[in-house]
């Protein structure tokens, strides 16, 4: 099996095993040639480290189970996608409406402000120009399609 079905016979195995939890979503898959498995889940109030232990483990033996690591040939990592991690999914944006966002477009352009709404198709980025009397809030309007990465900016 080519590392495309990997990844998406695992993706069906994670998504069975929080099928339950609906707070809990699956953001991503990845398999490294060594067969280093990473999966991030998220939920939309948060993940804890007992949640990630807990999915961890599950899945492990799941994993032992099945067939697509012959001879257990696998280490497997379970975590939630840290502040590096770009954001990827629908449900991603809609859990940091309210948050700072670093938007970098197809072309290459970025764009920093708060993210004030989100729907299936765009989002809503509110950007500050200028300072003191000239301080002015300019709304864009980001099709998801112009958009290449969304990083979550902390801001202090």
């Amino acid at each position: 099996m080519n590392i495309e079905g990997q990844i998406q016979a695992l993706e069906q195995r994670v998504n069975d095993l929080i099928v339950d939890e609906p707070d809990v979503f699956l953001v991503e898959v990845r398999i490294k040639p060594t067969n280093n498995v990473k999966v991030f889940l998220d939920a939309d109030h948060g993940m804890n480290i007992d949640s990630l232990i807990r999915y961890n483990r599950k899945l492990y033996r799941v994993l032992e189970e099945s067939s697509l690591f012959p001879n257990g040939d696998f280490s497997l990592e379970v975590s939630s996608p840290g502040l590096d991690e770009p954001l990827k999914s629908f449900r991603q944006y809609q859990k940091n409406t309210g948050r700072f966002v670093e938007i970098t477009t197809a072309d290459g352009a970025k764009r920093e402000g708060k993210l004030i709404a989100v729907t299936e198709q765009e989002l809503v980025l509110e950007e500050q120009k200028g300072k003191g009397r000239k301080l002015e809030m300019v709304q864009h309007i980001i099709p998801f399609s112009e958009i290449k990465t969304t990083r979550v900016q902390i801001k202090f």
